[in-house]
């Protein structure tokens, strides 16, 4: 997958539910699904130019929001830190510390 690709997939997994229906189908079929622009089209009734600027507009929307909250980027340095405590040698032994990283991990989806 390309980097793009993989960052408008985790932006529409952080984001997706600001934008409207048509926009964040849209973007999950393209980005997740990996459908072209004309299966797109061919699927939701919409012509492949529509699809195109539906998928434009989503994007700058959720760029905007991750610009303005830095959501994504937040998660990122959270699942940095917490995989980094996981690894130290103190931390494997303490199963009470494992087992509150293995729950954070866990409600994150980390």
């Amino acid at each position: 997958m390309s980097e793009k690709k993989l960052e408008m997939s985790v932006l529409c997994d952080v984001y997706g539910e600001l934008l409207g229906e048509k926009q964040r189908e849209a973007l999950e079929l393209y980005y997740n699904e990996d459908l072209s622009l004309s299966e797109i089209a061919e699927n939701t009734g919409i012509s492949r130019q529509g699809v195109r600027g539906q998928i434009k507009y989503a994007e700058a929307q959720l760029t905007e929001y991750e610009s303005k909250l830095g959501l994504s980027e937040k998660y990122r340095f959270l699942a940095g830190k917490l995989a980094e405590i996981a690894a130290s040698e103190k931390v494997k032994n303490d199963k009470g510390l494992m087992a509150i990283i293995d729950e954070i991990q866990t409600e994150f989806n980390i």
